[in-house]
């Protein structure tokens, strides 16, 4: 990934250090407590930006130039195919094979229906938990733009061992490491993460911090040559005695991390929480008691710019597009199994695959597939170019795991019927491993405020701060604009908006630039390239209403966001599914996008939609998906 570690200070600062959320809710008259407690987490935000070169920050990623820009930069949202080296390419072809050698075998869960210990070392032998690590520290070195479609083709084999790969090396403590451990801490821990030696986990949620960070309640505090731990963590994913895990702790009442190794056995100081857990049953998902545990003081990273928070937001970008690159392979499996069954199952005579509905489904299916490989190819490659591509992997997260989740409840369990619950069918067997994804990483509609927060951020800054310090020098609590001495007092800082708001409604904007593409595709391209540029004056009137109580709107912020992140899907799949030479692949971006474009416009689907949608689910069941084909699923349950 690309830094830059020169000492630019924050745009969204002013100089008493205070935070554009800070100020924010100051002025909208939150107390002192709320305001400070989003005050950290907004500067650790902007910690985290100072990571970057200015050119790769949220102001200058693709999603927040397609709306402000005048002028949508299409060749952002061009994703590139990547073929990956041959010694990685090779990596990933040995770990594949040890997962379906031992998914063949039935060897791949144990007596506790976990991920054996066997698999875990064979993968370890294959070189899977190295594939992340640089070539200099025992590793691979695999771009991620590779490493996250192949997380799909894995998710296909088994979609807990793609998860456990994202856990371990992008949220775990391989990130953490690579991207802010001093050269003694790299040398110490990543040839070990990379040899599966030790694997990883990143300890960060508690019983009462989860989305709120600035409640965490874990401390650090320094004795002597060590960091003496007390706390708990809960809902952490790979941890068992023995792991390597990236801790979010206090030190100071400041958030920090530290690399601990666990011991292979639990004691007086190390403990786990064990509970019942629907969701991840083939790993361990556990809670971690510290009382008194003793951690090398050298373990502890420090980031060049901000704190714990900083490392725990860098991270977690690349387990978002992990996410939905793991929901793509595991669509596959559930559309895999679909197939079968629609031609095995009769009523009235006819084979269910030859019903409209199936082949609707089906075709909503390969829609949602192709939009995942689509924003997965998009967001690895902005990753691998230098982005922090918040905003771009928020999108992926949201559409994949929503998009598992559509394809679970209202695709696959409602073509098996009944079939669906038996034990030992897929679907009843993981539905919860389906729906689970809606909360990792961030549950769902709360990343999409972030979205919306990233979006407008530097509009407010630039324009909406200055006025509500204007205001509030002048103890204007409800502004008038009729009102002259009002209207005086904010003569200055109107201007600039002023200024921006005529040039917004009264000049044109370029037209996109796209390249050659098929008809339908590109009229959706235009379509979504079209909508970002006209959101502008509805997103600032939308601030301008709401002014500094926009924070409490939570309802409208969530929909807006989600309207700006299905145009962006909508744009990322058009463009990626029109260089695809399958007409099958196309015909489903096509389907995706007219989808969203009536979600969005409330319209009603047309004949031809209809039309459009049942061939294309016609020709998946005549084997028309190619990228399924000779995938195992499992036998039919209960023939007759």
């Amino acid at each position: 990934m690309t830094t830059d570690t020169r000492p630019n200070g924050p745009a969204s600062q002013d100089n008493s250090g205070e935070s554009f959320a800070e100020t924010a809710l100051k002025l909208g008259g939150k107390s002192a407590e709320e305001a400070r407690r989003t005050g950290a987490i907004d500067k650790a935000d902007d910690n985290v930006e100072q990571l970057f070169k200015p050119e790769y920050q949220t102001v200058n990623s693709p999603a927040h130039r397609a709306v402000w820009d005048r002028g949508l930069p299409v060749e952002l949202f061009r994703s590139v195919p990547s073929e990956a080296p041959a010694d990685v390419r090779g990596v990933m072809d040995k770990s594949v094979n040890v997962v379906q050698k031992h998914r063949a075998a039935n060897t791949l869960l144990d007596e506790h229906n976990k991920i054996t210990p066997t698999v875990l070392e064979e993968l370890a032998e294959a070189g899977y938990w190295g594939l992340l690590v640089s070539k200099e520290y025992g590793g691979s070195g695999a771009p991620f733009r590779n490493f996250a479609p192949f997380l799909t083709r894995m998710a296909m084999a088994d979609p807990t061992v793609a998860g456990l790969a994202s856990v371990h090396g992008c949220i775990g403590a391989v990130d953490p490491v690579s991207s802010f451990g001093n050269e003694e801490q790299k040398k110490r821990f990543l040839p070990r993460l990379a040899s599966g030696e030790r694997l990883s986990a990143f300890a960060l949620t508690e019983p009462g911090a989860g989305s709120d960070l600035t409640a965490l309640r874990t401390t650090a505090r320094l004795d002597g040559d060590d960091y003496v731990i007390n706390g708990e963590k809960l809902f952490i994913t790979n941890v068992v005695p023995g792991r390597t895990i990236g801790l979010v702790c206090l030190i100071d009442d400041s958030p920090a991390v530290i690399i601990c190794d666990l011991p292979d056995q639990e004691n007086d100081n190390f403990q786990l929480r064990k509970y019942g857990l629907y969701a991840l049953k083939h790993t361990y998902n556990q809670g971690i008691v510290f009382k008194d545990f003793r951690v090398p003081a050298a373990n502890l990273l420090e980031p060049i710019r901000g704190n714990g928070l900083t490392i725990a937001y860098h991270g977690l970008n690349l387990g978002r597009v992990s996410l939905c690159a793991n929901a793509a392979g595991t669509m596959r499996l559930m559309m895999a199994s679909m197939i079968p069954w629609a031609k095995f199952r009769v009523t009235y005579g006819e084979a269910i695959a030859s019903r409209e509905l199936v082949q609707r489904r089906l075709a909503r299916m390969a829609a949602m597939i192709v939009g995942c490989d689509a924003l997965v190819e998009w967001c690895s490659q902005l990753i691998d170019e230098g982005f922090r591509g918040e905003m771009e992997c928020i999108i992926a997260k949201i559409f994949g795991s929503e998009a598992q989740k559509e394809a679970a409840i209202e695709l696959y369990m409602k073509t098996h019927g009944g079939r669906s619950f038996l034990h030992g069918h897929m679907f009843g067997d993981n539905v919860h491993e389906y729906l689970a994804p809606c909360i990792y990483e961030g549950e769902g509609e709360m990343l999409g405020m972030a979205f919306f927060k990233s979006l407008v951020k530097h509009h407010g800054v630039t324009y909406f701060e200055p006025i509500g310090k204007t205001l509030q020098a002048a103890g204007i609590k409800k502004p008038n604009p009729m009102n002259p001495a009002h209207a005086w007092a904010l003569r200055k800082a109107l201007v600039p908006y002023g200024k921006w708001f005529l040039r917004e409604k009264f000049s044109s904007k370029p037209k996109a630039q796209l390249p050659s593409m098929p008809g339908k595709l590109k009229e959706h391209a235009e379509w979504a390239a079209e909508s970002l540029q006209r959101s502008p004056m509805e997103i600032s009137s939308t601030m301008q209403k709401h002014q500094l109580k926009l924070a409490d709107r939570q309802c409208r912020m969530s929909e807006l966001s989600t309207r700006i992140q299905l145009m962006t899907v909508a744009l990322c799949t058009s463009l990626y599914a029109a260089r695809q030479n399958d007409e099958v692949l196309q015909a489903a971006a096509d389907v995706l996008c007219q989808d969203i474009r009536r979600q969005l416009s409330g319209r009603r689907p047309s004949d031809s939609y209809f039309r459009t949608a049942t061939k294309l689910g016609e020709a998946i069941a005549d084997g028309g998906f190619k990228s399924i084909a000779g995938m195992h699923v499992d036998d039919i349950m209960m023939k007759y």
